[in-house]
């Protein structure tokens, strides 16, 4: 059995994890592995390397990919598809590890029905993926926003001012919401849930009534007004799956909270900081884990399924169901971490 395995979209510390773990135990079944590079454009371009015992030591720390990624869609340009499935079948490819969101996985499932033997891992820091309870790469970026919002209290407080922290999180607050309530954010916005700028005032006015004359607000990239404009964007060019390029909400928020209260206010963009470095141990772990059983179903057979993590077991799931639908954030996570605005 020849095996290839591929990384898409962004990357996010954990990736490394899983290509060890699939070698690893795969190799245990005496199959061959060719790693894929730069994601669904490996395929299309015909870009490889050999994944051996040796290839993968010492990954589990180490962020990125070897692999290399991209946000590549071999559905979008006309031929793309016939030369992936060409160069799958010239590689002698047998079967397909995935790793990647809704994009990526996407992809595969498509691939899945026109006869590719495909499985895919589920990747993406926004945990906003379905059929699993959690993806990694999601804790490493929770971890670092709670480590910036620790050192911006201190710094935000000395100056008496408020301080918004735009994060990612497109279509779900997950890391917003989980970064916020660990970094003890006094306000937290999620696109699930449309905000006015009044009500965030409220929120700074009530502490300063209290004595707090500062304020830390977190904002995910895809929040947005109840009314007026959307999402908001930094141009008009989209990838190549039709995504937008998020930005801008933790800056027009400063402004308004400024202009609102008369606090001195300045935005952060914690950006790409989010999904590079070490991967935290959970991460590793369930990177681990759905490696292991990643390579397990392809030994069974089972193809065009998803591992996932459902309460402490890792289960397998369909990539159609997989990627149907956005995974949101639970309200009830939110009302929890509300309990602490103002």
């Amino acid at each position: 059995m020849r095996v290839g395995i591929l990384t898409g979209g962004g990357d996010c510390p954990g990736l490394n994890a899983v290509i060890r773990a699939v070698v690893k135990r795969g190799l245990q079944f005496d199959y061959e592995f060719i790693g894929i590079r730069d994601g669904w454009g490996g395929l299309v371009e015909k870009s490889t390397m050999e994944l051996t015992h040796e290839a993968v030591s010492g990954l589990l720390p180490v962020g990125g990919t070897v692999l290399g990624t991209s946000r590549t869609n071999p559905y979008k340009t006309p031929g793309d598809v016939d030369k992936v499935k060409a160069n799958i079948e010239a590689l002698g490819i047998d079967s397909l590890i995935c790793i990647g969101g809704d994009d990526t996985l996407g992809v595969a499932s498509k691939l899945y029905d026109e006869g590719i033997n495909a499985v895919g891992v589920p990747k993406t820091i926004d945990n906003d993926l379905s059929a699993t309870d959690f993806t990694f790469g999601f804790d490493t970026a929770v971890s670092v926003v709670t480590w910036a919002l620790d050192r911006l209290h201190t710094t935000t407080e000395a100056h008496h001012r408020v301080m918004v922290v735009e994060v990612m999180g497109r279509h779900a607050g997950w890391i917003a919401v989980y970064g916020g309530l660990a970094g003890g954010a006094d306000a937290i916005l999620i696109p699930e849930k449309p905000f006015d700028p009044a009500e965030v005032c409220k929120y700074i006015e009530n502490r300063k009534a209290k004595g707090k004359h500062f304020s830390l607000v977190v904002a995910a990239e895809g929040a947005h007004l109840k009314e007026g404009s959307g999402i908001m964007t930094k141009d008009d060019t989209t990838d190549a799956f039709g995504h937008a390029k998020l930005g801008g909400i933790g800056e027009f928020l400063a402004l308004e909270i400024e202009k609102q209260t008369g606090l001195e206010s300045r935005h952060v963009v914690l950006g790409h900081l989010q999904r590079g470095g070490t991967p935290t141990a959970f991460d590793r772990i369930l990177a681990s884990r759905f490696g292991v059983r990643a390579i397990e179903l392809v030994h069974e057979g089972k193809f065009g399924q998803m591992v996932a993590l459902q309460g402490n077991s890792i289960v397998d799931v369909s990539l159609k169901e997989a990627t149907a639908k956005t995974k949101t954030v639970d309200m009830e996570m939110y009302k929890t971490a509300s309990v602490f605005f103002g």
